[in-house]
Order: structure tokens, then C-alpha cells, then sequence
């Protein structure tokens, strides 16, 4: 008698449709972190903070030419007119250490009211000193606005996907650049031209505050995830423990990124005026390369961010960044229409450089003073393009042109990468707490 046959098993090899199914679940997963719904709200809302921030740069730069004319400014002075009002963001250090006494949440709805506030005083500024002083007062809101947006994403989201984040994060608020871009090119029918353009920055105002209100404070920063009481105690408090706790990794950073500064203030604030007065492009044409060709070069965010999460952000980041110094230099050199690709790859790695860094500034530091050392990270990098615009003036003095000036800048470039290479340690993977223990700080 033949033994009952068993019935099949189901079979152990998944069908080619399953595989499928499960290769473009992964594929999901990768593009897109599961965050939970919370982490989902901080990263929406705290994205938007740097959107404006953008929308100003970007129209200081593009409406350079008009803003130039409209208030009288010689050509001898432009480098030193704009050194002083990046020095704005240095002022952004007595604003963004306020988060670490009294809260993520609250410092940045606060910024934005300020920053909005002066910008929308820039558009109406009667001669060059009172448009630099609003200018100045706009920039160290929005330099901590930004800072704190940066620091609160940090502290919410988990290790493996923490580059990928902030690069994102990046990407979506520097599309501030194509707002100002689309509106710099109705600049002719915009009632007070330049001016008109700043008045804009009124109208997200009524928008931005409720938004605000629907952000939950940082899980690192409330007091249930602080179980030994290490919140500083005075204003002064977060700065004294950047100072005293960490001085090499501060000292590191702030060297790194303040000399990559100096050739990007003076690279990325020209190249509007570069491609009207040398190529003759019109200022329709300039925006179209900075909507459709900046949506490219954004891209350097998202890259950068999921890259260093997988290879290391020190290996990563020098390598973005000396690519950026080899591009920048043939940007300001050739006299072709090559110039677009070399402009869309200049800003991929001039992105990918500033994910890289803006990463280092919130992974180094512990929790009770993150925010004022990404608050000098911004310290950095716009007190180092002060600095760059300042050394264009004064190179634009001695050349004679200010193409050949900003050549010479981008050597600054390679310096920092090579610095960055050789006093960063690697952070990628790793826990905020593992990185930088808690220092308790009175």
C-alpha cells in the first residue's frame, strides 16, 4: 500500500511578483524614512523656516544690479556693502543660544516674526545705510531661525536616516531660491520693482505663525528625556559650554566652514550680475536658470545627505566640496553657453557641502548648547563670506576685474576640504548622545 501522498507545501521562493512587490517596498522605504507622524510634522513645518531665509538671499543676488542702481552704490563699495550686511548673521549667535534655555518652538516663531519684519523694512529704505541696517537686523533673525529649524529636525529624527533628513530638509527650503527667481523676473511690472520684491516677504506672515503653533517641542529638549536636569540655566550658559566643553571640535568647525565661506559668499552673490554684464543674459533668462536649473542643483542636498548616511559624511563632504572649487573656477572663466551645466553642477556641490557641514554643526554637540553651536556655525559661514566679499572688494581693486577676484577665492575651497578631511571625526549612524555625551552646564 503507497504511503497517502502529503499535500504540496507552500513554496519557501517567492514568486517573481512578490519580489516585485517587496523590491519596490524597499525602494520606498530608502527614498522615504519611516518617520512617525510626529517626526513627519517636525520635518513639514521646520522646513519651511529656511524657505525665506532663501527667498532673501537669493533676491539680494538676483536683484543685485537694480538694488545697486536704485540706491546709488559704486562699483568700488558693492563688496564692502555687502560684507556688512552678511555680518547680520553674526548677530544670529545672541539669538539662536535662546533655544537652549527656553526652547526649540518658541525661539522659532519668534525669529520668524523678526526676520519678516525687517525684510519687509529693507523694500522700504530710503538711501544704502538704512536698507544695509534692515538688511543686518533680517539676517540674524532669519541666521537663527534656520539654526534652530536645523537643530529640532536633529533631535527628532533616528541615526540611520539623519543625513538623508537634513539634506531633504535642505533641498525644500532652498526653494526659496526659485520663488525669488520667479519673481525677479516680473521685476519690470512688480509696482516699485526691487522694492515690491521685498514687500512679498509680508504675505507668508499670516500662514507661518498658525503653522508654528502646531510644532511640538523637541523630545531631547523637554524635561522627560532630561531625567538629570543638564537644561541650561542662564542665557549665557549654552555659550560657555561650547566654549569650555568642546573647544577642538568647535575651533575645527568653525575653521572649516568660515574658509569655504570666503570663496562661496563672493562666488554665489556674482553670478547674477556675471551672466547680465559678461554674457548679457536678460533677467528672464537669469531666473529661468535659477528655477529649472536650481531644481537640479538642489539635488546636491537630497544626494549628500543619503550618501554620507552610507559612506561617511568625511569622506563625503571634502570630496562635494573640492569638486566645488574645480567648477566655480571654470564657472567664472568660460564664454560658452556651458556655463548652465557648469553652474547647475557648482550648485549641486555647493549644496552637498552645506548638507555635509550643517550635519557636523548638530551631530558634534550635546543637547544643552546644540543650538548655539549650530547658531556658530552660521557665525561661520556668513562671517566668512563677509570676509570673502570684503577681500573681492579689495582684490577688484588690484585686478581690475571682478571675475579674476573671485578665481582667486575659490582656492579657499580645496583648503577646506582638506581641513574638513583631516579634523572631522566620522558621526554618520551614530546616536546624538554617542557622538557628544550630556554636559551638565549651570
Amino acid at each position: 500500500m503507497s504511503p497517502q501522498a502529503s499535500p504540496p507545501l507552500p513554496s519557501a521562493t517567492p514568486s517573481n511578483g512578490e519580489r516585485a512587490k517587496r523590491a519596490r517596498r524597499l525602494l520606498i522605504a530608502r527614498q522615504f524614512p519611516p518617520f512617525s507622524s510626529r517626526q513627519w510634522r517636525v520635518f513639514a513645518i521646520s522646513t519651511t523656516a529656511g524657505f525665506f531665509d532663501n527667498y532673501d538671499s537669493a533676491l539680494l543676488s538676483l536683484a543685485l544690479k537694480q538694488i545697486q542702481r536704485g540706491l546709488g552704490i559704486a562699483e568700488a563699495r558693492l563688496g564692502a556693502t555687502l560684507s556688512l550686511i552678511r555680518l547680520g548673521y553674526l548677530a544670529s549667535l545672541t539669538l539662536s543660544p535662546l533655544a537652549d534655555v527656553f526652547g526649540r518652538r518658541q525661539i522659532l516663531l519668534y525669529t520668524i516674526v523678526g526676520y519678516t519684519m525687517f525684510t519687509a523694512i529693507s523694500a522700504a529704505a530710503p538711501h544704502t545705510a538704512s536698507f544695509v541696517g534692515a538688511q543686518f537686523l533680517a539676517r540674524a533673525f532669519s541666521g537663527a531661525e534656520a539654526t534652530v529649524s536645523l537643530v529640532i529636525l536633529a533631535e527628532e529624527v533616528d541615526a540611520a536616516v539623519r543625513g538623508w533628513a537634513l539634506g531633504m530638509q535642505g533641498a525644500l527650503s532652498i526653494s526659496g531660491y526659485g520663488l525669488a527667481a520667479v519673481a525677479f523676473a516680473m521685476i519690470g511690472i512688480i509696482p516699485f520693482g526691487w522694492r515690491g520684491l521685498y514687500a512679498l516677504a509680508l504675505l507668508p506672515l499670516a500662514l507661518i505663525i498658525p503653522l508654528r503653533r502646531i510644532l511640538p517641542e523637541s523630545r531631547r529638549f523637554e524635561p522627560t528625556h532630561d531625567p538629570q536636569n543638564l537644561r541650561p540655566k542662564s542665557m549665557l550658559a549654552p555659550l560657555h559650554g561650547l566654549f569650555s566643553s568642546y573647544p577642538k571640535r568647535l575651533s575645527s568647525i568653525f575653521v572649516v566652514v568660515f574658509v569655504g565661506a570666503m570663496a562661496g559668499g563672493a562666488v554665489g552673490f556674482f553670478v547674477p550680475k556675471y551672466l547680465q554684464e559678461v554674457h548679457h543674459w536678460s533677467p528672464g533668462r537669469v531666473s529661468s536658470l535659477y528655477i529649472f536649473g536650481g531644481a537640479v542643483g538642489i539635488l546636491g542636498n537630497i544626494v549628500s545627505g543619503r550618501v554620507s548616511d552610507r559612506f561617511g559624511r568625511r569622506i563625503v563632504g571634502p570630496v562635494f566640496i573640492a569638486m566645488e572649487a574645480l567648477l566655480a573656477y571654470q564657472l567664472y572663466t568660460i564664454a560658452t553657453e556651458a556655463i548652465v551645466v557648469l553652474w547647475m553642477g557648482w550648485l549641486f556641490c555647493d549644496q552637498a557641502g552645506i548638507t555635509v557641514s550643517s550635519a557636523y554643526s548638530a551631530e558634534l554637540f550635546p543637547t544643552s548648547f546644540r543650538a548655539a553651536a549650530a547658531g556658530a556655525l552660521y557665525v561661520a559661514r556668513y562671517g566668512g563670506g563677509a570676509l570673502g566679499l570684503l577681500c573681492e572688494g579689495m582684490l577688484y581693486g588690484i585686478m581690475g576685474s571682478h571675475w579674476v577676484a573671485i578665481r582667486i577665492l575659490t582656492i579657499c575651497w580645496l583648503l577646506s576640504a582638506g581641513l574638513m578631511y583631516l579634523l572631522f571625526p566620522e558621526t554618520a549612524g551614530r546616536e546624538l548622545e554617542e557622538i557628544a555625551p550630556p554636559v551638565r552646564e549651570s
